[in-house]
């Protein structure tokens, strides 16, 4: 009987031991580096702008797979009512805890923004044991990107716009550059067999396209180019001569310096001179080149409406293309070129508040939706956007659309506009305008608009 007894509180011990080595228990408490129960719940507002929240939801919820106690509210905002909102929002210290901001205006939030530290603090939600499962909180510290890394997984552009004192500030979900859209009837009927590569090409492919009646009246225009206010990005289309033609907008401090003559030009006038008159000269009637005027509607308007064979854009605007004029036979190739290519960059990035109280989570997300190969790639094909990542030029350079943008991509550049973007994109209009009244030099008019930009600094 004692024998029996002795067996059985073997047999129960054995049991017991089991249960605590299979639920993962010790004596002490939970396992080592584990805290019981679940990651304290976490919600994170991201406010974006151009972008529908269905189109972002897909990445949040891939997101909360791996992190159910974090919860994303997106909101969407117009772009007009977008700065007063953010800036409002942080006054009133209720603002997101992340937000894009346009690549051009990065400096002007630097304030707001809490860098991309090199290793975040991320809660996971564990669970150990095979017989009774426990619920249990593990905190893991993950580095993020060092700026080899940047240089690595994006263009230069990023790694020039978004580094600032050695720290990251911003990362893109895609990178939209300026390219050449063309009505290929109109250059078909014309006898052009292939769009311009050049812009002595582009020139003339202009003057062999453009019609006029017989009192000079334009009406079928080469491209949609010249002027300032119905021409859809004209202070990128500016922006792109300028730096293709040697032009260096700004300094190490951002200070614009597109007016000066940079070391070791050799030509007479100043670059960003040159690529002014050369804009203009696609409205001035005296101009061999002439083929676009105030009076022409606006550029997207007349692309959709067969009035003008080239049209410069981004990738937005094809889906209105698309969906307004879905039997225009239009094509997408690179911008014309001068010499070493040299390509527009336009561009939002994601980044994350120093408000927040979660900025570990809310960088952990940026990271996720913008560095992840694969992540990206899903929301790049559903929504037909150009790729950020060196790693899918090769395949975006294989699909009819999105290859001009592909590309380009590597020879994008962009140039900081001071703290008030729209501000300075409205002086290159400015100066658009003056060039052409022609009651000023060209040499003045790009003097005073870069004193105009330092000005909104």
């Amino acid at each position: 009987m004692v024998k029996i007894l002795q067996n059985k509180k073997i047999i129960i011990l054995s049991l017991l031991i089991a249960l605590l080595t299979t639920t993962g228990l010790k004596c002490g408490g939970p396992p080592s580096g584990l805290t019981p129960g679940k990651p304290t719940p976490i919600t994170l507002t991201f406010w974006k702008v151009w972008q529908d929240g269905s189109d972002i939801q897909d990445l949040i919820a891939q997101y909360q797979m791996m992190h159910p106690h974090i919860s994303i509210n997106f909101r969407n905002l117009t772009y007009d009512e977008y700065k007063n909102q953010i800036l409002r929002a942080f006054a009133e210290d209720r603002g997101p805890d992340i937000f894009s901001v346009h690549t051009t205006g990065i400096r002007e939030y630097l304030s707001l923004i809490e860098p991309l530290p090199s290793q975040i603090k991320m809660a996971y939600q564990v669970e150990k044991g095979t017989v009774k499962k426990e619920t249990y909180t593990e905190i893991r510290t993950q580095n993020t990107l060092t700026l080899r890394d940047m240089r690595n997984l994006f263009p230069d552009v990023v790694y020039d716009n978004q580094i600032i004192n050695n720290q990251i500030y911003g990362l893109p979900l895609s990178i939209d550059t300026l390219v050449l859209f063309y009505n290929r009837d109109l250059l078909n009927n014309a006898g052009i067999a292939f769009p311009p590569k050049t812009w002595n090409d582009f020139r003339d492919q202009v003057i062999k396209l453009t019609r006029q009646d017989f009192r000079g009246n334009l009406i079928q225009a080469g491209a949609a180019i010249g002027t300032a206010d119905n021409v859809e990005r004209s202070a990128d289309i500016l922006s792109l001569l300028m730096l293709q033609n040697g032009t260096v907008m700004t300094d190490a401090q951002g200070i614009a310096t597109f007016h000066q003559t940079p070391p070791g030009y050799t030509r007479a006038i100043s670059p960003a001179v040159e690529a002014l008159n050369f804009y203009t000269s696609f409205a001035s009637p005296a101009k061999q080149v002439y083929t676009w005027n105030e009076n022409m509607p606006n550029s997207l308007t007349a692309f959709m409406s067969g009035q003008t064979a080239f049209f410069f854009g981004y990738s937005y605007h094809i889906p209105i293309i698309k969906a307004q004029a879905p039997k225009l036979n239009f094509e997408i190739t690179e911008a014309p070129q001068i010499g070493t290519a040299v390509n527009f960059a336009n561009y939002w990035v994601e980044t994350v508040s120093k408000k927040s109280k979660n900025t570990d989570a809310a960088w952990d997300f940026i990271l996720f939706i913008t560095t992840n190969l694969e992540n990206n790639k899903k929301f790049l094909e559903k929504n037909k956007k150009p790729t950020a990542l060196r790693a899918l030029i090769s395949q975006q350079a294989t699909d009819l659309e999105l290859a001009p943008f592909a590309n380009q991509l590597l020879t994008s550049r962009s140039w900081y506009k001071g703290r008030d973007s729209q501000a300075a994109e409205e002086i290159f209009r400015q100066m658009i305008r003056e060039n052409l009244e022609g009651l000023t030099e060209t040499e003045k008019i790009i003097n005073l608009g870069a004193t105009r930009v330092n000005q909104t600094r």
